[in-house]
């Protein structure tokens, strides 16, 4: 355990102030133990790989565990249990290897199992609600534990009830899932197919598909970046709303590649669910942001709108503050209320 630790150090951003306590859990560490026992001390938060996270500089009252501790077991043909330390794409790997199909797509993404349960992560396709079968949660204000059906979760688009307040206190300590024996979908995704044909290949295996996936994510910097000097980003900030047709004509007209409007619309189906499901990017675009625009410490990628940067020396509360700006602005110019996919903790 150590004491006043600054949590920039465990997030993406390379923001955040300071912790009371932080205690790093590791492979075999126990994560149920260790909330009830520093759980009893006061506050906790639970922060995994910190890539989805915006901490407030006034940092954090308690107790924070970095949890990466974990396995994975196969229980059952395709059939793996996996605790919520594990690195989402270690598990993905692990998968590929033992021939189970359903969540190749989302390659690449950072973060941990638990997280991934708790955004119902989704990429080119695929989301974890295809495959979940069921989680072990705990229940912090008692300690008590149960195991809960993926219909307890109520997935919808980039969520889960476990983002709902009243739910605040349950954590995922292990999740089951059950993948299949061959492809349950086809990569129909505009942007992956152009980076298929450049490298040659065709999406006929988990490996073709796997190697797919991570050069499209890497070609649009979705990669998380290991890197001691910046622009550090959280990904994309903001999640793809759903508008009326007539918002959906005028915003898809910022795309700039060469698909076709009947391609956008089938786009938008396969990665968020309805076809009047925009990108967040365009939605930028259309209220008259640009990409490499920068505010101070804070900009916008110069490729990649959405991922919100911070430039070398950006506060957390410098990037809150653009956030915000930009919601209102979406606001105020297009009527669009914006939903951040990064999570705020502490007082901003």
């Amino acid at each position: 355990m150590s004491h006043n630790v600054n949590l920039s150090g465990y997030t993406s951003l390379k923001t955040g102030g300071p912790v009371e306590q932080l205690v790093e859990l590791e492979t075999d560490d126990d994560l149920q133990a260790a909330i009830v026992q520093y759980g009893s001390e006061g506050q906790i938060w639970i922060l995994g790989y910190g890539t989805n996270c915006l901490v407030s500089d006034k940092g954090l009252p308690g107790t924070v565990i970095i949890n990466k501790s974990g396995r994975i077991q196969e229980i059952g043909p395709r059939k793996f249990k996996v605790d919520s330390g594990v690195n989402w794409d270690q598990f993905i790997q692990y998968a590929i290897q033992k021939d189970a199909w359903g969540l190749e797509f989302t390659s690449g993404i950072p973060g941990g199992v638990g997280a991934a349960i708790n955004g119902n992560i989704a990429a080119y396709g695929h989301k974890v609600a295809d495959c979940l079968v069921e989680a072990t949660l705990l229940d912090t204000s008692n300690h008590s534990i149960g195991i809960r059906e993926a219909s307890f979760f109520a997935f919808d688009y980039r969520t889960s009830n476990l983002q709902q307040p009243e739910n605040q206190n349950l954590v995922v300590l292990d999740a089951t899932f059950e993948m299949q024996t061959s492809p349950t979908s086809e990569l129909a995704y505009a942007s992956a197919l152009a980076v298929a044909k450049d490298l040659g290949i065709t999406p006929v295996s988990l490996e073709n598909r796997r190697a797919i996936i991570m050069e499209t994510r890497k070609r649009a910097g979705s990669l998380l970046k290991d890197a001691s000097e910046g622009p550090w980003t959280a990904g994309s900030f903001f999640k793809n709303p759903v508008v009326s047709e007539d918002k959906a004509q005028v915003i898809i007209d910022h795309e700039e590649t060469n698909i076709t409007r009947e391609q956008l619309y089938i786009q938008n189906r396969i990665h968020g669910q309805n076809s009047m499901r925009v990108s967040a990017a365009h939605v930028l675009l259309a209220a008259g942001f640009q990409r490499g625009q920068t505010w101070g410490n804070v900009g916008l990628h110069p490729d990649h709108i959405l991922k919100i940067e911070n430039l070398g020396n950006a506060t957390a509360q410098e990037m809150y503050d653009v956030v915000q700006m930009i919601l209102a602005t979406v606001k105020e110019k297009l009527d669009i209320a914006l939903v951040p996919e990064v999570q705020f903790l502490g007082e901003f």
